[in-house]
């Protein structure tokens, strides 16, 4: 069983800067990826950026420039920094962590860009 924490949410003011932490503890052989996601009320899980096991690296073209998603493989942490936030980039985002066939989710955290 593997289980992901995420941190770093809050309010900012549009222009302003966030970085989310997900920690992951368990059993974790084999990560194949980890990402972020983002979630709006009443919308789907949407891919915000993703990270493979070798480091490459992918980005939903709205936070292209923007966001960088990074990983700690020592600790088993993946972070998003974000800049340049915008109205449209709240959400809750959460964690997501593949290994072969399995996933799993965090819990999410709530990320608020407003004046």
């Amino acid at each position: 069983q593997v289980h992901l924490v995420e941190s770093g949410g809050g309010l900012v003011q549009p222009g302003g800067s966030l970085r989310l932490s997900c920690d992951a503890s368990g059993s974790m052989p084999s990560i194949t990826s980890m990402a972020w996601y983002r979630q709006t009320l009443g919308k789907q899980r949407d891919l915000v950026a993703g990270i493979s096991s070798s480091g490459s690296t992918n980005y939903a073209d709205s936070v292209k420039g923007r966001f960088t998603i990074s990983r700690d493989n020592s600790k088993n942490t993946v972070y998003l920094q974000m800049n340049s936030l915008k109205p449209e980039d709240t959400g809750v985002y959460y964690c997501y962590l593949k290994m072969d066939i399995e996933y799993y989710w965090g819990q999410g955290t709530q990320v608020t860009v407003s004046s």
